[in-house]
């Protein structure tokens, strides 16, 4: 009856003791979040709500079906990706080490040994034998919390890879929709292009005439000539960079270079003249590089307990037990049995500053993640800021850019009529058309860069990383 008394109070004193944990707990570091994100629109200034663009699905963000199937492929089989989902698996399996660490190791021997004994004057030729067999146990109490705070660290770092991923998975599906939206756009200049090369050719073909017919001159024809070559050297162009971009696209994808699907054209992507921001405080729950910033910040923080549990005495628990006899039929027999139980600790006397410095650089490496913390948060306000503003302003640039577009067809009309009517020279219709053929990939060139500003708000605010 003692004697459980006395297991119970070794185990309430042990519980009690490894209870202890030396080195700061964390603490969120305080990061001053804006009211409202600035850029909104002058609409959406004042009424911010708690919803926001970023909590959308990429399928339900991206409403072309040959883009949902990209961004779906490149999920499965991108490698930055795959790469990132094995770094899960490495702190998986270092935390489960880091963990193992508070727990007892036991090993299992067995030994058997047979000598012989040569003859000698006066003594006969001896023959021994021995076996051994037996467990033996050793257990590091963690009575400062050493092995508690390393277990914690890992469990961060195990944390901040699974952020990195999603992180990953939100770069891709931006980069997979800038990719695509980018060889849409590529085509639309091909087409403007070839149809700008056919006009130019037909234009080019009724110079001549009229200048065999002496109504005009070869310098009429020469001019006539230059627009045609224009338009035609674009194209060889435009297809090199298409095909280029198509094997951008397919590495995004995790294959080898190869024609990709389209599906809506450029001017057909529908995509909202508003999207919600949400609040900026919910941005630090959202955006997976702070939620990463922050598990890297928890890990770091949890490395001072670990450096200043080394000030105090490792104590540390052994026993083994198990047979020995000379006979290995009467291995296991009662005489046989053999034990030990020890304990003993281990208290660091000189260590020429080491213990000291270790807990410095956990201190120092502490400041570091939390100024990177500090610094993840203000640039992911800025991201917000930029995309918002770079959204609305893109699409005001591409409404002035649709009607300078229209002011330039009409011009090129006109300056034909005249022509034709005798009215003014080959050279205005030259004038009026290169800049109208310029308009036109301009305004394909504005088409392109309010996507890419759509697309930049949705990876801003953290959109991209939850599986539809």
């Amino acid at each position: 009856m003692s004697s459980g008394r006395s297991l119970l109070s070794v185990g309430l004193v042990v519980t009690f003791l490894s209870g202890c944990t030396v080195g700061p707990n964390y603490k969120k570091p305080a990061v001053p979040a804006p009211p409202e994100y600035r850029g909104l629109s002058p609409d959406q200034a004042g009424r911010s709500t708690a919803v926001s663009f970023g909590d959308q699905k990429w399928a339900d963000a991206f409403q072309d079906e040959t883009l949902r199937d990209l961004i779906q492929t490149a999920l499965k089989q991108n490698y930055d990706l795959r790469i990132a989902a094995s770094r899960i698996l490495e702190a998986r399996a270092q935390l489960g080490i880091t963990r193992a660490d508070q727990l007892p190791t036991v090993s299992g021997t067995a030994s058997a040994a047979n000598e012989r004994t040569p003859q000698a004057v006066g003594r006969p030729a001896i023959d021994t034998s021995a076996s051994q067999v037996g467990l033996s146990a050793a257990w590091e109490l963690d009575f400062w919390g050493k092995f508690r705070r390393a277990t914690e660290s890992s469990r961060a770092s195990l944390l901040a890879q699974e952020w990195a991923q999603r992180q990953v998975m939100s770069s891709l599906v931006s980069d997979v929709a800038n990719a695509y939206f980018q060889l849409r756009e590529l085509d639309l200049e091909l087409e403007i292009s070839r149809q700008t090369l056919a006009t130019r050719r037909d234009s080019l073909r009724l110079t001549q005439i009229l200048a065999d017919g002496g109504a005009t001159s070869m310098l009429d024809v020469r001019q006539a000539e230059q627009l045609v070559y224009a338009a035609a050297a674009s194209i060889p162009d435009l297809e090199r960079r298409i095909e280029q971009q198509e094997n951008f696209l397919s590495i995004l994808l995790g294959e080898n270079p190869q024609a990709i699907a389209r599906g809506r054209k450029l001017v057909d992507q529908p995509h909202a003249p508003e999207v919600p921001a949400g609040l900026p405080s919910s941005l630090l729950e959202r955006r997976p590089d702070v939620r990463q910033a922050e598990q890297e910040l928890i890990a770091a923080n949890a490395q001072i307990g670990v450096a200043k549990a080394d000030y105090f005495p490792h104590i540390s628990l052994t026993a083994a037990g198990g047979y020995q006899s000379s006979a290995l039929t009467g291995l296991f027999a009662s005489p046989a049995g053999l034990w030990t139980l020890g304990g003993g600790a281990v208290q660091p006397v000189f260590e020429g500053g080491r213990i000291k410095n270790r807990v410095r650089l956990a201190r120092a490496r502490t400041q570091e993640a939390t100024l990177v913390y500090q610094r993840t948060v203000q640039e992911a306000f800025r991201d917000v800021s930029d995309s918002l503003v770079g959204y609305r302003k893109n699409q005001e640039f591409r409404v002035q850019q649709e009607q300078l577009t229209h002011s330039a067809e009409e011009a090129t009309k006109l300056s034909n009529m005249r022509y034709k009517g005798g009215a003014t020279s080959y050279l205005e219709v030259l004038d009026s058309d290169t800049r109208y053929f310029s308009a036109q990939l301009s305004l394909a060139q504005a088409e392109l860069r309010e996507l890419q500003s759509f697309v930049e708000i949705y990876r801003a605010l953290g959109g991209g990383w939850e599986t539809p």
